[in-house]
């Protein structure tokens, strides 16, 4: 990963497709599951389908928004989608599912996109600078984010990480970018320019970055 960071003393990071893509085998296999917990008559085409639509819609409707569709609520759409029972799950069994889920994404982990981001990121925290995460999640929760994280050791470098499941903002509110503003503040001033905002998503990301008075760039993978 090539980014010129001399001028900054902060940088962001989004996660998904800017450090992390899913493993292949994982959605595939998370689909299958849910058709079988859910005891979906449809078949697996459809799931794939529905699954992949209400990704995408509440995906655009949080960034129209700014904030943050509980996955829980995603999963109700794509039930309702294909005409399963809400009385026969509650939160309870959409809870019990998405643990199996949780089990399923560590067991199939995503995979870096750069190799020598951990060499990249050393480089920066050895010039004094530091680093963040900040992340709209959807059907994954922070928390088990963070472990993909630490599977890769790359926590040792990272001064926080935010995650719009547990802020109730997601990028490009400007709000989720003032709550890394506000972190870094608490251990050096800064000024917002000093900040350099990394992601692929030139809606969340770039233009979000920039509304807020972040620097940014945009990554073209």
């Amino acid at each position: 990963m090539k980014i010129n960071h001399k001028n900054y003393s902060h940088l962001s990071f989004d996660l998904w497709l800017t450090l992390i893509k899913s493993n292949p085998e994982f959605k595939q296999k998370r689909n299958l599951l849910f058709k079988d917990f859910f005891e979906i008559e449809h078949g697996i085409e459809r799931v794939n389908e529905v699954v992949r639509y209400y990704d995408v819609l509440c995906n655009n409707i949080n960034e129209k928004t700014g904030l943050n569709i509980d996955t829980y609520e995603i999963y109700y759409l794509i039930l309702a989608a294909l005409n399963v029972d809400f009385d026969k799950n509650g939160t309870d069994r959409l809870k019990e599912f998405y643990g199996h889920t949780e089990e399923l994404f560590l067991k199939y982990k995503p995979v870096l996109i750069y190799s020598d981001i951990e060499k990249m990121f050393k480089e920066v925290t050895n010039q004094g600078k530091s680093i963040n995460i900040l992340s709209n999640t959807a059907f994954i929760k922070g928390k088990v984010l963070r472990k993909i994280l630490e599977h890769y050791d790359l926590v040792e470098y990272l001064k926080f990480q935010i995650y719009s499941d547990e802020v109730g903002f997601s990028k490009p509110n400007t709000e989720i970018f003032k709550l890394v503003f506000d972190e870094v503040n608490k251990y050096k001033k800064i000024e917002k320019k000093d900040v350099l905002h990394i992601g692929d998503n030139s809606i969340a990301d770039y233009n979000g970055a920039l509304k807020f008075g972040f620097d940014a760039h945009l990554l073209k993978i």
